[in-house]
């Protein structure tokens, strides 16, 4: 299989997925004629017309009503929200409407939509464009989150998010784009991590750009004897809390390597259910995140803002010897 690059699985599995499905739409802010800001849907106007690839005004709460619109009338849209700061415009339709409708209508009519959204920092966007709002929406019950880190998952999971019944927030995170990896064009499904990296003594988990840091600190840990292993959980809601605790049991410490606000992440999310599932002989278990201030835009703080490979080995090597 040839490599192709994240920005790439992502708009060959709404290609697929778009011929798969006539239900299936896709429209958001300059995705149609433009090809997205990200090239991630380069040519999708061309090939399936303006009926069911468009591009709308800057409104994000609009996008998300419609989107809802839609999807309980029989489609099956996906919206693409630019950035994932501006989330909280659609946040009525999305959290008091689309989560609640299935509920609502005693399991009647389901609400299959994706929004798409690119988050995270360390591309110099500064405060308002570079963050991670998974944790603002962990506490929403009928939303499920996914967080790829490779170019197959992203394929894979969005496939499997666009053919699931329920909102799905599908989180894209900007420095990944251009990662390169071979990608098998079958469907995935949600909820299900992966460990990434075998390890004895201590457990490393985390999700998205931060996997291929913790992989890095690995790398650089294993140089002297210590052994880590790494799990991408792939999706936050729902989590894969076997897999988490299975490897916990075996190496009896914890790291959650979130890049978000240390207070109230899903890393604690994680740490919480793991102490929770009668883990309470643990040696250690904490959690490394951003500070709780708002992301610089000066590169060096910016750089010093994210938990990045340095980082996570130092935490790891003072605190697990």
């Amino acid at each position: 299989m040839p490599a192709i690059a994240f920005r790439t699985a992502i708009r060959d599995a709404l290609d697929d997925e778009l011929a798969a499905d006539e239900r299936v739409i896709l429209f958001g802010e300059d995705v149609a004629v433009a090809g997205g800001v990200f090239a991630t849907t380069t040519g999708l106007y061309d090939k399936y017309g303006p009926e069911r690839v468009f591009d709308t005004p800057i409104s994000e709460l609009a996008l998300a009503g419609a989107a809802f619109g839609s999807a309980v009338h029989g489609l099956r849209p996906v919206i693409e929200i630019m950035f994932g700061d501006f989330l909280t415009l659609a946040m009525d339709s999305l959290v008091n409407q689309s989560t609640k409708y299935w509920f609502l209508t005693q399991e009647q009519i389901s609400v299959p939509l994706v929004i798409r959204s690119v988050v995270g920092a360390g591309g110099r966007f500064g405060a308002i464009h570079s963050q991670m709002p998974a944790s603002w929406f962990m506490g929403v019950p009928g939303l499920k989150i996914v967080a790829p880190s490779t170019p197959a998952d992203a394929s894979a999971l969005l496939k499997a998010a666009i053919r699931d019944d329920n909102p799905v927030l599908f989180f894209e995170h900007k420095r990944l784009y251009g990662l390169e990896g071979e990608v098998n064009g079958a469907a995935g499904r949600l909820g299900e991590a992966v460990v990434v990296r075998e390890g004895r003594d201590i457990t490393l988990v985390t999700a998205m750009k931060s996997v291929h840091d913790g992989l890095e600190a690995a790398d650089e840990l294993q140089a002297e004897g210590m052994s880590v292993e790494v799990i991408d959980l792939r999706t936050l809601r729902p989590l894969d809390l076997d897999t988490v605790v299975a490897s916990v049991r075996k190496t009896n410490r914890i790291v959650v390597v979130e890049e978000g606000p240390l207070t109230g992440g899903w890393a604690g999310e994680v740490l919480a259910s793991v102490v929770e599932h009668a883990l309470g002989d643990l040696d250690d278990a904490w959690r490394i995140a951003t500070p709780d201030t708002p992301i610089p835009y000066s590169p060096p703080l910016e750089d010093a803002f994210l938990p990045g490979p340095g980082r996570i080995a130092r935490e790891i090597r003072a605190r697990a010897r």
